[in-house]
């Protein structure tokens, strides 16, 4: 039997999101909400939709961080991460809301549980993650560090190109 090697940080796969494509439907809220807690409520799930302005909107999740600031500022000990995939890992009974990991995460990627008060986090629906399954614009996506900082790179090759098509 073979034991399992933890993942180098750039093969960890995380919910991405392309904010070109999402039109802030919120259906990868509805459906993470029920597929966790078996209600229809965006405030218990655990990818968030945040809209600026009028026309850009952006579902965010946890980026399973490399040394996650939310672990480190936990002063209970409540928050671990998993070696096999980097999720973070929250002992309910250990946390008390105090809130110190929401204001660590770089991300905004955890919540305080509405009705439980303590926090909550994606946990990618163990490899599977319903949101990006259901997202109607396809405008989520499982994916690494690697091919996000890929397709921004792309995207910024792009951007210069046109720019210099103009003047």
């Amino acid at each position: 039997m073979s034991r399992m090697l933890k993942p180098p940080i750039h093969a960890r796969k995380f919910v991405s999101v392309d904010p070109d494509k999402c039109v802030g439907c919120g259906v990868c809220e509805y459906i993470c909400s029920y597929e966790k807690e078996k209600v229809f409520n965006p405030l218990k799930s655990r990818i968030r939709i945040v809209r600026l302005g009028l026309t850009i909107n952006m579902s965010l999740a946890c980026r399973l961080c490399e040394d996650p600031p939310c672990v480190a500022s936990c002063p209970r000990d409540a928050l671990k991460q998993s070696e096999e995939t980097g999720v973070i890992l929250v002992d309910e009974d250990k946390c008390n809301g105090c809130g110190w990991c929401i204001e660590a995460c770089d991300y905004g990627a955890i919540m305080l549980h509405p009705d439980k008060k303590v926090v909550f986090v994606c946990d990618t629906c163990n490899g599977s993650p319903k949101c990006v399954e259901w997202c109607p614009e396809k405008a989520l996506d499982f994916t690494t560090k690697d091919v996000v900082a890929q397709k921004s790179r792309i995207s910024a090759v792009k951007k210069l190109f046109y720019e210099v098509l103009r003047t």
